[in-house]
């Protein structure tokens, strides 16, 4: 739990963290790109790359579902939206 105001050592800990993780995921990414277009990538090869895209896409959903919920916590700590909306799809209030 941070104190709101994005300033604490945790929120910029959260920060640096989302950072590293989206930022493995394009390397990743570039990887992948790369090797699908090489037709002589081996199976096993192929495996660890789905293995390795598996995990950057998910380190990139928690990141937006973190950011998100960052997004639409309420600051007077009431469950209701902003605007009075329901609350996005997969996110429960």
């Amino acid at each position: 739990m941070t104190d709101g105001s994005g300033d604490s050592y945790l929120s910029q800990l959260a920060d640096e963290m989302e950072a590293v993780q989206l930022s493995a995921g394009e390397s990743v990414l570039g990887h992948a790109a790369e090797m699908l277009s090489d037709h002589k990538a081996e199976a096993w090869e192929l495996r660890f790359l789905g293995h390795r895209l598996c995990e950057a896409l998910r380190d990139a959903l928690r990141v937006a579902e973190s950011r998100g919920g960052r997004l639409y916590a309420p600051a007077d700590g009431s469950d209701d939206e902003p605007d009075g909306s329901p609350p996005p799809a997969g996110r429960s209030s």
